[in-house]
């Protein structure tokens, strides 16, 4: 109250805050994810090209998810891939396959009906995922009724690079999202896949709010020998601007995501049961009890069952349609695992810190792996002298599992931004102080304003040093922060509305590499 609005006698009352300003934590683990959904409607309302924040895969669900019918039908079917058998001249090599009357087969996708987003949803909540954005930028095209050749990338054409790049867009608007996760980067060709990647990691360093989480073309099914091609296309195509705001996992994961209820007759040849009449009854080795169902689900009775009780019968009825339903379940499962990722972070987060890198531990869900990385192959992933471009591994130990065993950006020669925990801490402590400091706009800027955000930013600072985040004997050594003229300004700077604020901090790094040293001795004593 100012002394010069008091023009009557009484008593007035001058309340004084006793404490400053804080500095309130941003969320660290909040992915945004980019890609085509079952539906995006909810209560007349479409949710296409809307950037919408769940905390749920009830909520997921409940927008994105086709309805179920009344019982007794069945549940609705979310993601339907579609698959064919085709006989083979010789054994596969590098393909799902399996042997029928002596026969090689071919497991081959029909690559339109080929999503990962919904399934990737679901990995990122069974590994602890909290807050998302959801951005849906159309649904599942038609089937092409085509297969993709033995060997082939899957590339779908329904997935549209500029339907991606729109979605992107729409994050700018977004102050939250802490990373961009797009899964189906992946069923876009080599050079729109590098287009993309392109403008994430340009968007992130714009935003300086989010890293991009990768995936890599050719992780799904990986030769042994070729493999390190996809690893240079990767490399060639994410090209060198905003590298730290980068990350990048190999290879694909084999998840049991779906259970053998979500594959059944109606993913296979396009739903055309007759093309499984000559698998599941061969001339030479008949099974009239198969027939007779295929011929049932063909021509339906008058009181038909439905899709799960005839295929519950073929699987009691043909051990050949039973063993068809694990190669494909087996093969829809294989997912990438950027998803996985983003539940691990927020379970880590949660638990530890955002300075906690998310390494060295499991990916729930995650059962198998397309190929086992040795040591020596993981070298080439985590350095490259050429484009100093790292990539972290999933591998499988024996005994323990599968780990994730890599923790850095794919600014993997950079001293300051080599490790993702680091960058992500940083954008932790950025954001949270930005957004803190937003209460001094407009401010007069003079010593006591500078005081008073010094002894902000350093209280939430000596915070987190004292939870683990900043590395050093005492807070002095971990962080230091400086206002005031003479220091971060000048006079003119403060004529020209200028306040500088200079943030100093050791982030804790981690041990990525452990050297034991043994050293032999002489006896003592005896």
């Amino acid at each position: 109250m100012l002394e010069s609005n008091i023009k009557s006698p009484g008593v007035y009352i001058n309340e004084i805050n006793g404490f400053g300003n804080s500095v309130v934590p941003v969320e660290t683990a909040v992915p945004a994810f980019i890609g085509y959904t079952p539906q995006a409607m909810y209560e007349g309302k479409s949710y296409t090209n809307v950037a919408q924040k769940v905390t749920s895969f009830a909520e997921f669900q409940s927008i994105y998810c086709y309805p179920d019918p009344a019982a007794p039908a069945d549940p609705a079917k979310q993601y339907s891939p579609q698959y064919y058998l085709i006989e083979q001249k010789s054994k596969p090599t590098n393909q799902d396959y399996m042997m029928i009357e002596g026969k090689y087969y071919a497991i081959l996708p029909d690559p339109n009906t080929i999503y990962y987003l919904y399934n990737s949803i679901q990995l990122f909540y069974q590994n602890g995922g909290a807050d998302a954005y959801i951005i849906s930028v159309g649904t599942y095209g038609e089937a092409s009724g085509n297969t993709i050749n033995p060997g082939d990338q899957i590339v779908n054409p329904n997935v549209v690079l500029s339907e991606l790049e729109n979605g992107l867009a729409l994050l700018k608007n977004e102050q939250e999202p802490t990373m961009y996760i797009c899964p189906e980067a992946t069923l876009l060709s080599l050079d729109e896949n590098g287009t993309l990647m392109q403008k994430m990691l340009s968007q992130a360093t714009e935003m300086q709010t989010a890293v991009s989480v990768f995936d890599i073309i050719g992780g799904r099914n990986p030769d042994p020998i070729t493999y390190t091609d996809d690893i240079i296309n990767f490399r060639e195509k994410t090209g060198t601007q905003g590298l730290n705001y980068g990350t990048a996992y190999y290879p694909f994961v084999g998840t049991t995501i779906m259970q053998s209820q979500d594959i059944d007759y109606t993913n296979m040849f396009g739903g055309d049961v007759k093309q499984l009449d000559p698998l599941l009854n061969p001339p030479e080795n008949p099974n009239p009890t198969a027939a007779t169902i295929l011929s049932n689900i063909e021509n339906p009775p008058g009181d038909p069952l439905t899709v799960s009780q005839y295929n519950n019968s073929l699987i009691n009825a043909s051990k050949t349609y039973s063993q068809i339903v694990k190669h494909i379940l087996f093969d829809a499962n294989i997912l990438p695992p950027s998803a996985g990722m983003a539940g691990v972070m927020t379970t880590i987060d949660s638990e530890d810190g955002v300075w906690e890198a998310p390494a060295n531990t499991s990916i729930v869900a995650v059962s198998s792996l397309p190929i086992k990385l040795s040591e020596s192959q993981q070298a080439d992933l985590n350095v490259d002298a050429i484009s100093g471009k790292s990539i972290n591994a999933i591998r499988y130990f024996n005994g323990i599992g599968i780990l994730v065993w890599g923790a850095r950006t794919l600014d993997g020669n950079s001293q300051d931004w080599r490790y993702l925990s680091v960058r992500r801490t940083m954008i932790f402590l950025e954001q949270s102080c930005k957004l803190a400091a937003n209460a001094y706009v407009f401010q007069p800027n003079v010593k006591n304003t500078w005081e008073a955000v010094k002894a902000m930013i350093g209280s939430f600072l000596n915070s987190i040093w004292k939870e683990g985040g900043l590395q050093g004997a005492s807070a002095s050594d971990a962080f230091s922060v400086e206002c005031g003229l003479g220091s971060t300004m000048t006079s003119e700077d403060i004529l020209n509305g200028f306040m500088n604020v200079t943030v100093k901090v050791a982030v804790v790094r981690p041990a990525e590499f452990i050297v034991l040293t043994f050293q032999q001795q002489m006896a003592t004593s005896s």
